[in-house]
């Protein structure tokens, strides 16, 4: 075997082994995984601080404060929102449950034919005898909340190792890195270095064009729906736009809040539907327009091609496909960069 070909047999075996164990402890992989991206993100900032002579267990303090004073902020702005909200929506139901009963059951039965019969004191009734059977509901519920404690427990210990490992990831991030780089290969070790460089450039224009989204659909939301008349159209607003680095998420969650503010505000359906049509167009300018000008140009991705990254990585790896598909989209672009310069001067190419 010539020492070319040991050497690929070599990587190949590390390559598969790592790949193994991966695998293997894939189920445990989760809260570190999500705190290496934060400290990836966060140590930029860890490394202000500390050249302002600012020690760096205190500098990793200061940031990680920070970073959950703002995710603590989110919540504090999300739950008066759902207080007065739920306090609406009871206030009102029985407007609508006349509103149902007044207008809607005659509209159907004159347009439709439909006689449906509707009367508040059997809605009562129902739910009164319903409420009688909860108990057996919760007979039937406890045991499978029993059955998925283990589950509980799972993600309440995730909770709790994501800000540990995050900790001793900024604190000692330049000594993992240093140690990252003695044991890459002494052959390759300027070459790696080179495209390492060039995909942490890429990264942080992904980061920095990712928050120019955030702050973009922010002020969107919050502008269409105030002048849509809603009543708490500034939350909403700033909620769904700083939710868009998850895909999907920020306008499930916008939506669902500014339908059950709409609900409890207007009367007319047609206000309703300017709501749903707000966020439409939010997703379709966020998906289509936004994020493939604002990250996909900034990291050198065609439109096209990041909407393909998106469903791509999607259809592989699922909500963690959705999160990571730009970033690693971003990543293999620098790689297929230096593949394509190896490959037009080769051999197999001249």
């Amino acid at each position: 075997m010539t020492p070319y070909r040991f050497v690929i047999l070599q990587w190949s075996v590390i390559i598969i082994v790592l790949g193994g164990l991966l695998y293997l402890l894939n189920p445990i992989l989760t809260p570190f995984i999500a705190a290496a991206i934060l400290a990836y993100i966060c140590d930029p900032a860890v490394n202000r601080l500390c050249a302002w002579k600012l020690p760096r267990v205190l500098a990793t303090l200061v940031v990680m404060l920070a970073l959950f004073g703002l995710l603590a902020l989110l919540v504090l702005i999300m739950l008066p929102l759902l207080s007065q909200e739920t306090q609406l929506l009871i206030t009102r139901f029985p407007e609508w449950l006349d509103a149902v009963q007044n207008k809607l059951l005659p509209y159907l039965q004159q347009r439709f034919g439909l006689s449906l019969q509707w009367d508040n004191a059997t809605i009562k009734n129902f739910l009164i005898s319903h409420g009688q059977s909860a108990g057996g509901a919760a007979a039937t519920v406890l045991p499978w909340l029993g059955n998925s404690s283990s589950a509980l427990l799972t993600m309440l210990m995730n909770l709790v190792l994501i800000p540990v490992a995050l900790f001793y990831l900024l604190r000692d991030w330049p000594l993992l890195l240093a140690h990252i780089e003695q044991i890459i290969p002494r052959h390759s070790h300027a070459k790696v270095l080179e495209i390492s460089r060039e995909v942490d450039s890429v990264l942080a224009e992904f980061l920095r064009g990712q928050i120019a989204t955030m702050l973009l659909m922010s002020v969107f939301y919050a502008v269409a729906l105030s002048l849509a008349g809603l009543q708490f159209a500034l939350p909403i607003g700033i909620l769904a736009g700083m939710l868009v680095f998850v895909p999907y998420l920020g306008v499930v969650i916008g939506l669902l809040l500014a339908t059950l503010a709409a609900f409890t505000q207007f009367s007319q359906f047609s206000d309703m539907l300017i709501v749903w049509v707000i966020f439409g167009i939010g997703q379709l300018l966020e998906g289509m327009l936004v994020t493939p000008w604002l990250v996909g140009q900034r990291i050198g991705l065609h439109p096209l091609v990041v909407i393909f990254a998106l469903l791509a990585f999607g259809q592989l790896f699922g909500f963690f496909g959705l999160l990571l598909a730009l970033p690693l989209s971003a990543a293999l672009l620098v790689g297929l960069r230096h593949i394509r310069h190896w490959y037009l001067s080769s051999a197999l190419y001249l």
